[in-house]
């Protein structure tokens, strides 16, 4: 079932890494967005925010690491996990790009 979502929740944040910087100059963006969010609800938030046209909207799901830390005086270690999230990389139309460094 596809759940209705506004475009303003689906895209959560931009993902400025190096390998981000890279695709940029191949016009492809990568963004964090909602977990429940599919290709074509992707696609139509990002062309009504940034009034852009989207070629291709590849998604991937990022599980979360776990992370151990001993306590103070040793003893049992503490284990947590980092959460998970979804990632997509978007790519756009030739002649339409993004200025995610002014939109932050």
């Amino acid at each position: 079932m596809i759940m209705e979502l506004p475009y303003q929740e689906i895209i959560r944040r931009p993902l400025i890494t190096e390998k981000n910087t890279r695709l940029m100059e191949m016009n492809q963006y990568m963004f964090e967005v909602h977990p429940e969010a599919n290709k074509i609800q992707i696609k139509e938030a990002i062309e009504r925010t940034f009034n852009v046209k989207v070629k291709k909207v590849n998604t991937m799901n990022v599980r979360g690491k776990v992370r151990r830390r001993m306590r103070k005086g040793g003893g049992v270690p503490i284990v947590g996990r980092e959460r998970s999230w979804k990632k997509a990389i978007v790519t756009l139309e030739p002649g339409y790009t993004i200025d995610l460094f002014s939109q932050l």
